[in-house]
């Protein structure tokens, strides 16, 4: 896991006041961490040029020209000039030895974007536009100093921003760049030290990055077992009932010992999966909402929902007047998608808005529901899988474009409806269970387009 912070400057302040470290060391830091990134991953014989802006993080790229000077064949770019102190200090730098100025973006092996860093918030103007249209047009190896121009604290993505192979972050993560659209458009991250361990320049955050390496998947150890040890899911079968199919199988996959469909009717499962039309005594937790429907009225749901069981929301409960009394509980886990979670946001009274108006500030609305529901575990589903409960929140950014296909959040569903199953804590299950499934995804080896769920049910065996 690591840290995520919505902005730097108070990190960066913390390194002048306290550790004695000044702007000057700091930016010297930042260029070095850039130039042996690019000396460890690209040979002495390419062509460079780095885009320059008027700033602090132009300042950055010229004191990276000089690093590479002579290493490479390297040109500078200052389309804005050089205006701010650091900028003019390191453009005298560069000029005393001997560093190449081009007038016109050109041909070359490697671009460097240090147009804008993490400061701007203001929309971009046509000239930047335009520059920034034709290096995403330029044929070469795109790389963006501490974060992609166009790219804002915020997440938002500006029209024409950089879009970069590789992001070489300055000092720590940024929360923006996880949003959902900058998924697209910051390629691989990696953090550049400015001259302190990240343990001593980074503070405390709400914020922070799954890692890979974080899933935990439920292998048993103990020999001594049946297949009551391993919990028993019940999962409500409604209208669509491939959906809850789905979701069971993924439940029995992901270790459950037991998984009962609950219907009104007699239904065609597969073998490993059992039925009734009530809730077996032996359950340990529940999912409900996949493929509901109108099969089940608040009335015949009731008997299901009268205990104090782990529980699973998905899908067609997030319009339900129901959820508000469900809401109360401890022990529950809610996974919408966005147009669910705007449902959701609605039917609490927190916000009535639009899709575009949450994707745009996901970050804000999940940090909302979460201050007034302290005790739900939420996942919100995207490009970046955003999890939260209470004022904790955790970003899984392993999704992948194969996982958007119909029935792969019931898997989902499934897969954490077996963690809590198993006893696993709300928190931990959504976690675990969303890691598991985009790992399981990444796993997939055919081509991006094929992949079903079935296929994501199987590759849970490749964990």
């Amino acid at each position: 896991m690591q840290k995520l912070f919505k902005e730097l400057s108070t990190l960066d302040q913390r390194c002048y006041e306290h550790f004695c470290l000044s702007e000057d060391i700091l930016m010297e830091h930042a260029a070095d961490g850039m130039a042996d990134y690019i000396h460890q991953h690209y040979s002495d014989h390419e062509r460079i040029i780095i885009v320059c802006g008027s700033g602090n993080n132009g300042a950055d790229g010229i004191a990276l020209a000089r690093l590479l000077h002579q290493d490479y064949e390297v040109s500078l770019y200052l389309p804005l000039g050089a205006k701010s102190k650091m900028a003019k200090l390191q453009y005298k730098r560069a000029q005393a030895i001997g560093v190449i100025e081009c007038k016109k973006i050109e041909a070359c092996d490697i671009l460097v974007d240090a147009l804008f860093g993490s400061g701007l918030s203001r929309p971009l103007d046509t000239k930047s536009q335009k520059l920034l249209q034709k290096m995403n047009q330029l044929t070469a190896i795109k790389i963006a100093c501490d974060i992609p121009s166009g790219l804002q604290l915020d997440g938002l993505v500006q029209p024409e921003s950089f879009r970069a192979d590789i992001t070489l972050s300055m000092g720590a993560l940024k929360l923006g760049m996880f949003s959902d659209s900058a998924k697209d458009i910051v390629g691989d991250i990696t953090v550049i030290n400015l001259g302190v361990s990240r343990n001593i320049y980074e503070s405390e955050s709400d914020w922070t990055l799954l890692d890979a390496s974080d899933l935990t998947p439920p292998y048993r150890h103990q020999h001594n077992t049946h297949k009551g040890s391993y919990g028993h899911l019940s999962v409500v079968c409604g209208e669509k009932e491939g959906a809850a199919i789905l979701s069971g199988r993924a439940a029995i996959r992901y270790g459950t010992g037991l998984v009962t469909l609950i219907s009104k009717e007699k239904r065609q499962l597969p073998y490993e999966l059992m039925q009734s039309s009530l809730l077996p005594t032996t359950t340990t937790a529940i999912a409900l909402g996949m493929g509901l429907g109108e099969t089940f009225s608040e009335k015949s749901l009731q008997p299901l929902l009268d205990n104090n069981l782990a529980l699973l929301i998905d899908a067609d409960l997030f319009k339900h007047p129901l959820l508000l009394t469900l809401l109360k509980r401890d022990n529950i886990i809610l996974t919408p998608h966005p147009k669910e979670f705007v449902s959701l946001l609605r039917l609490c009274q927190i916000a009535d808005i639009t899709v575009e108006t949450l994707q745009n500030n996901r970050f804000d609305y999940v940090e909302l529901f979460g201050e007034r529901y302290p005790n739900v575990t939420l996942l919100l589903k995207g490009a970046n899988v955003i999890i939260t409960q209470g004022k904790h929140f955790y970003i899984n950014p392993h999704g992948t474009n194969r996982l958007a296909k119909g029935g792969s959040g019931d898997v989902l569903s499934g897969i954490i409806g077996a963690l809590l199953a198993q006893g696993i804590p709300p928190l931990q299950a959504a976690i675990q269970g969303s890691l598991a499934h985009t790992t399981a995804a990444s796993n997939f080896t055919k081509n991006s387009y094929s992949l079903v769920p079935q296929d994501l049910i199987e590759a849970l065996t490749t964990l």
